[in-house]
């Protein structure tokens, strides 16, 4: 049985090699590595036109929306925050776009950090756009291990069980709810770290980094969604 492709975004920045630097497209391996380890074949989306996203989303049987830079809040309405790294505007309206494109096609979605960011403002949620000023604290831009709790009843438990231990530092946190998004897992701050989409296959957004270390459940369980 042939692999599912499952699709990787990226991002376009400077890189090194050998006595060259020039703009590259550019992904973690991480990503690709969990793909690869869960069964699926990963295939790395560059952002580009907009006009591309159609083929993309018919050709490909399962999504990861990557970490990153932080979403512009200009895309959820709101101005920007000095705070934040420089924004991408080029990579937030492709992967507003694909995401959009993905979920009404009911292809599987996995929304990692700033992809689980980019699900909730696709479907007009918003962000805190400097959380440790929303939640009086900086815990969560730390990048001390905590406890996640997650619901059992959701495709994230099922998967991963009621709880589990990350490391994963951010800035930004969801704030209002994207339509048909539902909590399914929060810190102990009840700063929502996990949703769902009601009604989809499979589309799950997490605050934390499943891709890296050894506990690939959430990965797998993408591509076992992403399989025909």
């Amino acid at each position: 049985m042939s692999r599912p492709l499952i699709g990787i975004t990226t991002y376009f920045d400077a890189a090194r090699w050998g006595s060259w630097v020039r703009e590259a497209v550019l992904s973690p391996p991480a990503y690709a590595k969990a793909v690869d380890k869960a069964g699926g074949a990963p295939v790395l989306v560059p952002p580009l036109s907009l006009g591309a996203v159609d083929g993309y989303v018919r050709g490909l049987s399962g999504l990861i929306l990557a970490g990153g830079v932080e979403v512009d809040p200009a895309v959820y309405g709101e101005e920007r925050d000095e705070r934040l790294e420089e924004p991408q505007p080029r990579r937030d309206r492709f992967e507003t776009a694909l995401a959009k494109a993905a979920i009404d096609a009911d292809v599987p979605v996995l929304g990692v950090a700033r992809g689980m960011h980019v699900l909730n403002v696709t479907l007009g949620g918003s962000l805190f756009r400097w959380l440790p000023e929303a939640v009086h604290h900086d815990r969560h831009a730390a990048s001390t291990p905590h406890a996640i709790q997650v619901s059992v009843s959701s495709k994230a438990g099922k998967a991963i069980g009621d709880h589990i231990e990350v490391s994963t530092p951010h800035h930004q946190g969801l704030r209002r709810l994207g339509a048909g998004l539902m909590a399914i897992a929060w810190a102990d701050d009840q700063i929502v770290e996990g949703v769902e989409l009601q009604g989809h296959r499979f589309c799950v957004g997490v605050q934390w980094h499943p891709e890296r270390g050894n506990d690939n459940r959430l990965v797998d369980a993408l591509v076992e969604a992403a399989i025909p």
